[in-house]
């Protein structure tokens, strides 16, 4: 074994005797996914400020995003940042079962925002971050934003975070959903938002429309340790 190598290797176990696991990057797998369905569009419903995208982007997926956020100061940062890439377009509304407006409640973190109450089991776990505040909203439904989008594409991925919205915002795409070849939503294992769509019915919705579960990739977890919210990628039968 080369010093390297054995540098590495203690460098590991060094750091597994601390609590900490090295290993391949999530996004990695879920680009290997992307490439592997042919994905040339990526719906990125919830995209806060644009982590999702840069992330994608990072991680080399190359064909076009539209990126959906309904909050002003989010949207105004995902503006900024996907403003040199020609094929990042963003769209200034929330998504759900039906066209209008709402009032999403703004969280200190801004990416906890939600159209609903945080519930004990996120504060709990997150105290530090809290509600600070509402605005209005635009709503729109995803079968009414995406005609033209799906004219033009021929392998769609929808990647939906939502904060416990993801049933309305599916309610309102579901011509959308059957052109897609994956998906990517948030998976609770506990309550989270008051009404939020737990893993049990969010896997079985999709099962049930076709797709079945590919990738896992740890999302939300609390100070005990406690993994409380995953994100599941899945790809169509």
């Amino acid at each position: 074994m080369s010093a390297r190598h054995t540098l590495m290797h203690a460098a590991v176990r060094g750091l597994g005797r601390r609590g900490f696991e090295v290993r391949r990057h999530p996004a990695t797998r879920r680009q290997m996914l992307l490439e592997r369905l042919g994905v040339d569009l990526v719906l990125d419903v919830g995209a806060a400020d644009g982590g999702y995208g840069r992330q994608l982007r990072e991680f080399g997926y190359r064909g076009d995003i539209v990126s959906f956020e309904p909050q002003a100061s989010a949207f105004a940062a995902l503006t900024e940042g996907s403003a040199a890439d020609p094929r990042w377009s963003t769209r200034h509304k929330g998504l759900g079962s039906e066209a209008g407006e709402a009032v999403i409640n703004i969280a200190s973190n801004s990416t906890s925002s939600s159209l609903l109450p945080m519930l004990d089991a996120h504060v709990e776990a997150a105290p530090q971050v809290t509600y600070v505040g509402e605005e209005t909203i635009t709503i729109a439904r995803l079968d009414d934003e995406t005609p033209d989008l799906l004219a033009d594409h021929r392998a769609p991925f929808l990647k939906i975070d939502t904060q416990g919205f993801e049933r309305e915002v599916l309610a309102g795409g579901a011509d959308t959903v059957e052109s897609c070849v994956g998906l990517q939503l948030e998976l609770s294992f506990v309550p989270l938002y008051g009404g939020g769509m737990l893993v049990d019915e969010a896997v079985s919705w999709a099962y049930d429309h076709g797709f079945h579960l590919v990738v896992v990739e740890q999302g939300y977890a609390s100070p005990t340790g406690e993994i409380l919210q995953i994100d599941g990628i899945f790809a169509r039968d």
